[in-house]
């Protein structure tokens, strides 16, 4: 029997996560849509050309397998590891590294050698935040036992689930905070920018063969996921919010599983405040560890997570040079006192209802969404202007003198266009493409 936990354990496990200034680090993780480059379709788990042939080579690259009822699922390398989502979407989740030159190394590092294996396999992968093609019937099954309790679970608790689960590809930075204040003014700017995160990177624009009426198809696949574990949490706008707060709001989104001798126990709309009180339906009289709360912290999903860092998960996948511009732009903007400063005045008062109402209405119309007497375009220059001036503060250069802000120039590009990946895709699908959707694969092909 696991030993009792307390409500302050449960808070004090994020308190866990403070780190002095000379210790932050930002991580970056990136899904990508794969497909086979003859027929177009989604890549199966087995077979020859497969996931599976595919984490077995990238195992011969010295990453360690990992696997699950005999079959490979994921592979580790130190702090790093490539994992599969549930439609077969591949994630590379990095390092917590010092500078975003580091990023650029390892994000390149590992393209090049999935480049090698993809060549060889016929396979290629989509720098897209929604499947652009095929249906959700059409996507073969991974082998993890968690997304079949998730994939039972998700249409009692939305429309928008099994889409965000099976069809959509995100790139996420990965941040850590100093102190319980530094963190909740972190979330509380984090969660307020991310609308503006998710149109300035719209990069998913088709389903099903054909526009779908949204830029972010992928956002709007989150505006119906099981609300009582996504979005933007209302206490994170109170005065006193902190690391109890969050705990709260964290005991109140139900259950998927816990995990009991490698075996996925399917727990899915289960109270862990039912598991604090050793009445959980499937472990009667059992009590969790901290291990079964930390596995409950990381099946929750809203617009910034927070765990024993913070997770930004606004942005659609897109092209390479958008991977390591998410983790600049939130390095200038929270990894320097003056940036987070500007960045808090920025938006201190925006309030809860209208920063939902934003968030509902970006996955549509982007850069051209109004918000109070301006529009997000004109929003998004602001904060990449707060960006850049953090990160020539933080001046971490590289071997040529360059400093951090040169990854900011594919957002400084969007902005001063005003134009998203997204509307560039579907000028070309009503013009050069002839709306044949099948050009997006190798238009939008990422390595």
């Amino acid at each position: 029997m696991t030993s009792h936990l307390t409500l302050d354990d449960l808070t004090n496990w994020f308190a866990e996560g403070n780190k002095p200034r000379d210790q932050w680090h930002i991580g970056t993780e990136h899904e990508k849509i794969g497909f086979c480059m003859d027929t177009l379709r989604p890549i199966p788990y087995e077979g020859e050309r497969s996931i599976q042939s595919l984490l077995t080579l990238l195992a011969d690259k010295d990453w360690q397998p990992v696997e699950e009822s005999g079959k490979i699922i994921a592979l580790k390398k130190g702090m790093a590891s490539i994992t599969l989502e549930p439609g077969g979407q591949l994630e590379l989740s990095g390092a917590p590294l010092e500078t975003i030159h580091q990023t650029c190394e390892e994000t390149t590092s590992y393209h090049r050698i999935l480049k090698t294996i993809t060549d060889e396999l016929r396979i290629g992968f989509l720098a897209m935040g929604f499947q652009p093609k095929w249906q959700r019937s059409d996507i073969p099954l991974m082998p993890k036992a968690r997304y079949n309790i998730m994939r039972n679970y998700m249409p009692q608790v939305g429309s928008g689930g099994l889409d965000m689960m099976m069809r959509t590809a995100t790139v996420q930075a990965n941040l850590d905070y100093g102190s319980e204040a530094d963190m909740a003014q972190k979330m509380r700017i984090a969660l307020c920018l991310q609308p503006l995160v998710t149109s300035l990177y719209a990069a998913s624009p088709f389903e099903n063969g054909k526009p779908s009426g949204f830029l972010s198809r992928r956002g709007a696949c989150w505006l119906d996921t099981d609300t009582k574990r996504t979005g933007i949490p209302a206490c994170a706008f109170e005065n006193d919010f902190g690391f109890a707060a969050y705990t709260e709001w964290a005991l109140d989104a139900p259950m998927y599983f816990v995990i009991r001798d490698h075996i996925y126990i399917d727990c899915a709309g289960a109270s862990f405040r039912d598991f604090m009180d050793g009445k959980l339906e499937q472990l009667p009289g059992e009590f969790p560890g901290i291990e079964d709360w930390e596995l409950h912290i990381s099946t929750l999903f809203p617009d910034v997570r927070l765990k024993q860092y913070m997770e930004m998960r606004g942005a659609d996948a897109g092209p390479w040079p958008w991977i390591c511009s998410l983790s600049a732009l939130w390095k200038g903007l929270l990894y320097d006192e003056q940036a987070q400063q500007k960045a808090w005045e920025m938006i201190a008062d925006w309030s809860h209802a209208e920063v939902v109402q934003l968030r509902e209405e970006v996955p549509k119309s982007a850069l051209a969404t109004p918000f109070r007497k301006t529009t997000v375009l004109q929003l998004c220059k602001q904060m990449l202007q707060i960006s850049r001036s953090g990160l020539e503060r933080i001046d971490a250069s590289n071997s040529a003198g360059e400093n951090e802000t040169i990854f900011l120039k594919p957002l400084e590009s969007a902005v001063a266009s005003g134009q998203t990946q997204a509307e560039f895709w579907l000028k070309l699908y009503n013009g050069a493409w002839n709306k044949n959707i099948d050009r997006v694969f190798f238009e939008a092909m990422h390595i």
